[in-house]
């Protein structure tokens, strides 16, 4: 395939204007999925045959006359929570391997089939999307493909892995306290969160619902643009997805920022992080031309309410497992569930009680701005297998502190986008793009100039 041809607009255009088959795209990606994937361990199932009849599919409709959608033959991949008709869905969990298979598409993935886009697998995740790692206990680490003994980020760490490694162009992930935007900052690729309820979960299995994203990983902002104008609009089946009317941004991202007001989050966003993570920041900023900062009041207690909240939900959400068959859980997933199910009622109470006085602040704060930057993670890609990370002199755990500039952010539903920034030291970084909720074409606005001035 034309070496040209690495995202997936410009497949998509390729194979409408019949410069390049569908079949020849989805060939081409089973056969690269083949050779790269035994190092990557991205994928847990590969749907080469299925893949291979819609790309055939795609091929006599546009040789018909008839136009197959915005994302023609291009292929993606999902994370193992969305339901794919005739697959298990596994969630990263030994225990859900016995479950029957899906009986249908998750919407999402409707979606995307509907534009055109060719579904050839399903990828590794942390078990029950809880963690920042990627080291799943049944099925393996997913590793990172700029530095393969180092972790690709989590839970949605096998779509950010597939798409920084050349494997697909388009996947789809999901992202509690950061399971999208910490793979995506770790891996050098960009990863979208839109706002809550933005986009349909129907048909994903979820962690805690009244935190949980789903969004789009890309190498490119039209990418990321493109998809997240495809997987938009009001769907029943999700009680929390919303019934405003789409925002389209493909048509937006290029009309400049000069009317975008941007600034920095201090305070919170500039502490217990690595300098090369602040760095990233300066240097977004310095091509923006920013220099204005803003404070997001409580950051810190927002995450601390945030972990009350997912652990409190999660262990709701597996109590009956976890009593009949802790043995069958990866340990740490089991431990946190478990302690979650120990957490008094009062404190959640509390905790959804300070969230909805943490959201008035934050609105508060973009009544000044309009975007707000800020590191995505604290560090780049740790090593598979390190436990523990130096931060501001104290020695702390790895896998939940990956998420400490991202949790307070989802607890609030958010808009974020993290844009690959690298690092002096050959690993990329991330640098999250916040908006208030559905001002998603702001964001993507800023991200194309980053896009265009300073991302490798």
């Amino acid at each position: 395939m034309n070496p040209e041809l690495n995202n997936a607009v410009s497949i998509a255009t390729a194979v409408r204007d019949r410069k390049i088959t569908a079949l020849e795209v989805t060939q081409t990606t089973l056969q690269r999925i083949a050779s790269k994937d035994q190092e990557l361990n991205c994928f847990t199932n590969i749907l080469a045959d299925i893949a291979l009849q819609d790309a055939a599919r795609i091929d006599r409709e546009i040789a018909a006359g008839k136009n197959p959608g915005v994302l023609a033959g291009v292929p993606f991949a999902v994370k193992n929570l969305f339901d794919i008709a005739g697959i298990t869905t596994l969630v990263g969990a030994k225990i859900n391997a016995e479950n029957p298979p899906a009986f249908r598409d998750a919407t999402a993935i409707a979606k995307l089939k509907q534009a055109g886009a060719i579904l050839v697998g399903a990828l590794n995740m942390d078990e029950y999307a809880y963690g920042f790692v990627t080291e799943n206990f049944h099925y393996g680490a997913t590793h990172n493909p700029h530095d393969l003994n180092r972790v690709a980020g989590g839970s949605s760490g096998g779509a950010a892995a597939a798409v920084a490694g050349g494997l697909v162009p388009l996947t789809l992930g999901s992202d509690t306290n950061g399971s999208i935007r910490v793979p995506a900052a770790l891996c050098g690729v960009f990863g979208f969160k839109p706002t809550y309820g933005r986009l349909s979960r129907a048909g994903v299995a979820l962690f805690s619902s009244s935190f949980d994203h789903i969004g789009p990983f890309a190498r490119s902002v039209s990418d990321i643009a493109t998809a997240f104008d495809v997987l938009q609009g009001e769907d029943e089946t999700d009680p929390v997805c919303t019934k405003n009317p789409p925002e389209y941004c493909v048509s937006q991202i290029t009309k400049g920022i000069e009317d975008i007001r941007i600034a920095i989050a201090d305070d919170y966003f500039t502490q217990k992080a690595e300098p090369e993570a602040l760095e990233a920041v300066k240097k977004v900023a310095q091509v923006l031309s920013v220099n204005n900062y803003v404070t997001i009041p409580e950051a810190h207690r927002a995450r601390a309410a945030a972990f009350v909240i997912t652990a409190c939900e999660g262990a709701n959400l597996h109590f009956d497992k976890l009593r009949n068959r802790p043995q069958d859980f990866d340990p740490a997933t089991r431990d946190r569930f478990l302690a979650g199910a120990l957490i008094p009622n009062s404190w959640y109470i509390q905790a959804q009680r300070f969230r909805r006085w943490y959201r008035d602040r934050v609105r508060e704060v973009f009544e000044k701005v309009d975007i707000i930057l800020a590191p995505t993670t604290p560090i780049p890609a740790p090593l598979i297998g390190q436990q523990t990370m130096i931060l501001d002199g104290a020695e702390i755990l790895v896998r939940p502190h990956l998420g400490l500039f991202t949790q307070p952010l989802s607890f609030i539903g958010l808009p974020v986008l993290s844009v690959p920034i690298w690092s002096s030291h050959s690993l990329p970084l991330g640098v999250q793009l916040i908006a208030a909720p559905y001002n998603e074409s702001l964001i993507l606005r800023v991200a194309k100039v980053l896009e265009d001035t300073v991302i490798k």
